[in-house]
């Protein structure tokens, strides 16, 4: 943090460090259930999908992909997905905040149309990332 704000100071440009919070690639529908493809807003890569069953999250941390089973879920329900849901394993922790929208042309899913993805890493810096996408569902 000190090399970029005395960088900064300099009048040099700052090149970001790569996140640690990778895309995940192309992904498929459950078999039965739905979904939630998200992406970053700020790159629109695709960087987690959600299973509502059996309940886990699917990210890349580090260039390594890894699946989380969800630990805990708030607030109101909706298409299997709380509005606050809590994902653990390997030292990780994720917490996804998603907003769920209803649509017309969306008959079996819904709009994420705002969220936000954090990741503790145990001894490492947490990543929060803001998220968009879809939840698609197969019955």
């Amino acid at each position: 943090m000190i090399t970029i704000l005395f960088a900064a100071a300099l009048g040099q440009a700052v090149v970001p460090a790569p996140s640690p919070l990778g895309p995940i690639g192309q992904q498929s529908l459950p078999a039965k259930g739905c979904a939630a493809y998200l992406w970053n807003s700020a790159d629109r890569q695709m960087v987690a999908m959600a299973v509502a069953d059996p309940a886990m999250i699917r990210l890349s941390v580090d260039g390594r992909s890894i699946d989380l089973a969800r630990s805990a879920q708030e607030g109101t329900v909706a298409l299997g997905f709380g509005t606050t849901i809590t994902y653990a394993g390997a030292g990780i922790t994720a917490r996804l905040a998603m907003t769920l929208v209803p649509r017309e042309n969306l008959t079996a899913g819904a709009q994420v149309s705002d969220g936000s993805l954090q990741v503790d890493r145990t001894g490492r810096d947490t990543i929060v990332v803001p998220v968009a996408g879809l939840v698609g569902c197969v019955s």
